[in-house]
Parts: structure tokens; sequence; C-alpha cells
């Protein structure tokens, strides 16, 4: 006679919970951390190459289950992290939201890659890039009359450029760092670049120190070369009263600008030029005021990947 084989484990544990994503017609458990989510193969594997192949190897026969269903431990993998990927497969709205919560775009992210799921991951990459775009004219549809950032696909929290400009780093969306490091310097303030920012939560958002040199590095380096001749302020000092049709007006104008922008520490390199102050010049002056500053912007941006130590702009890949 022969042997009938071993019955297959049924995983029980007082310690797991069922979280609210528990479907009864579910054909497949997944356990992250002490949670588990009932689902089905077929919706994983649609999306998934990593579960489409786990889907069709043939299963031992001591493979855990839970009421019948195999169970599949994640591994690393934070609950609301799984919470969060579930929704977007399942609620078909969910993912139609204008702006999603940071924590949403990261976990995409970070599970899009681990188990393949390209729809979602391409998804959350965009909402990324789109926020840190690699354009100047995408740069300015974000930017604010006073020059402030304006997040549209990302909700604003306490800081959020430092964790977006972690989770690009840390998951290869290099297209995403150079825009993503000069807000960085622009928008905080060098006590919170190495003290982090506080969260609602009462946890920390920072940099690590890969971050933060090229944070530090980039500053000094946008200081220095802003002032020069053709990036954004260097127009300031390499002055032409060729066309100039009123030089007492336009010397004031220009000593008064020397000292708004060519003696304080602030970063112009990529302001918009300040209308109020292009009215302090004559009508010839006003023109170059606003075409240097221009082109300076544009200079600026081109050159932009170089002052964070990154490759330049058509070198900066996506490896996902």
């Amino acid at each position: 006679m022969s042997e009938s084989p071993p019955a297959k484990r049924q995983r029980t544990d007082a310690s797991l919970t069922r979280s609210k994503i528990w479907y009864k017609d579910g054909s497949i458990v997944l356990q992250a951390e002490n949670t588990q989510f009932r689902v089905h193969w077929s919706v994983l594997s649609e999306n998934s190459a990593f579960f489409a192949g786990l889907e069709g190897l043939p299963q031992p026969n001591d493979q855990p289950t839970v009421d019948g269903c195999p169970l599949v431990e994640l591994s690393d993998d934070a609950v609301v992290d799984v919470e969060y990927l579930l929704k977007a497969l399942y609620t078909p709205t969910f993912l139609l939201q204008k702006a999603l919560p940071f924590a949403v775009v990261a976990a995409l992210i970070r599970l899009g890659r681990n188990y393949d799921f390209r729809d979602l991951l391409d998804t959350a990459v965009e909402r990324l890039v789109f926020g840190n775009p690699t354009t100047l004219e995408g740069y300015d549809a974000l930017i604010t009359a006073d020059n402030s950032y304006r997040s549209t696909r990302i909700l604003c929290q306490p800081g959020l450029l430092y964790d977006m400009l972690t989770l690009a780093r840390e998951n290869n969306i290099q297209s995403a760092l150079p825009c993503a490091y000069y807000r960085a310097i622009i928008y905080e303030n060098r006590i919170s670049l190495f003290e982090g920012i506080p969260r609602k939560d009462g946890t920390r958002t920072s940099l690590p120190p890969i971050d933060q040199r090229r944070c530090v590095l980039g500053h000094e380096a946008l200081l220095k070369i802003q002032s020069q001749t053709g990036y954004t302020v260097g127009w300031l000092f390499s002055w032409s009263e060729d066309d100039c049709t009123n030089p007492t007006k336009c010397t004031r104008a220009r000593v008064h600008c020397l000292r708004r922008y060519g003696q304080m520490l602030p970063v112009y390199a990529l302001c918009h030029v300040n209308p109020g102050a292009a009215t302090w010049f004559c009508r010839s002056c006003e023109k170059c005021y606003k075409e240097s500053w221009a082109a300076g912007r544009k200079k600026v941006w081109e050159e932009l990947p170089k002052f964070f130590d990154l490759p330049p702009w058509d070198h900066l890949t996506n490896d996902l």
C-alpha cells in the first residue's frame, strides 16, 4: 500500500490578525508582519509578473495554508504598504484621486519594484517625476507667483521635499533627482537639513548623509555660479549702458539690485524675474534685464544635475 501524502499544514497563530481586505472567495493569503490578507491569485497574477510566475510553480505538500488557501509571507513589507497596494488593485477609484498621500506613492513604488506590479509602479513614478520634472517648463508650472512650490499630484505634508528626494534616490528614479535636490536647498533651511523636519505623528523626516552632502555642495556651487556672466544674476556684474535711455535711473536700479541679489545668501538661480524690479529701469534696460534673467535660468537648468554631482540630464535614467 502506498503512503498517503502528508496533509498540508494549516497555519494558526493567536498573534496573527486578519485585515479588512479579506475576500471569502479569495484563493491566496498574503501575510505582512502579523497581518493577513485574503485575495485572489487571478488579480495578483494579472498585475504582477512575480505572482504570475509564483502561481505556476508546483506547491509543496507541506505548504502552509489558511482556510484552504496557500499562504505567502511577504518579507520586510510594512502592513500599511500592502494595504495601499491592494486598495489600488481592488478599488477602481483609488488611483483616480488627483493627489495621493506620499505614503501611497512610496508604497506603490517599493512594492511595485519588489513584486513587479509594473502598471502600479509606472503610475506612482509618474506622480513623483511630475512633481520633480525634467524640464524648466514643467518646473515653472508648479511654481506660484511668490516662487513657492505647489504640489499637485502628491498631497503636501511636513518634510515632503525630503521624502520625495529620498524615495527617488533609493529607487533609482534618477530623472527626479536634480529638481528634488534643488528644492531641498531652497525651500528648507540648513538646520532642518541636518536635524530633520517633525511630522504630525511625532516622527521626523531627515536626509541620509549622502543627500546632505550633495545638498551642501550644490548650495555652495549655485551661490557661486548664479552671479557669473550668463547665469541668472550675472547681468548685474556685466552691465551695458549702450542702449540705456536713462543712465541715472538705471544705475540707481542696478545698485539696488546688486544689494538685493549680489550680496545676499539665498539661491536665486531658478527664481522668476521680479516684475516689480523690472519697472525700475528704462524700457531698453528692462528688456535686457528680463532677457538676461530668462537666459540665465535656462542655463542653470541645463546644468542643474552637475551641481549635485549627477550625470547630465540625458544620462539620468530610471532604473526600474
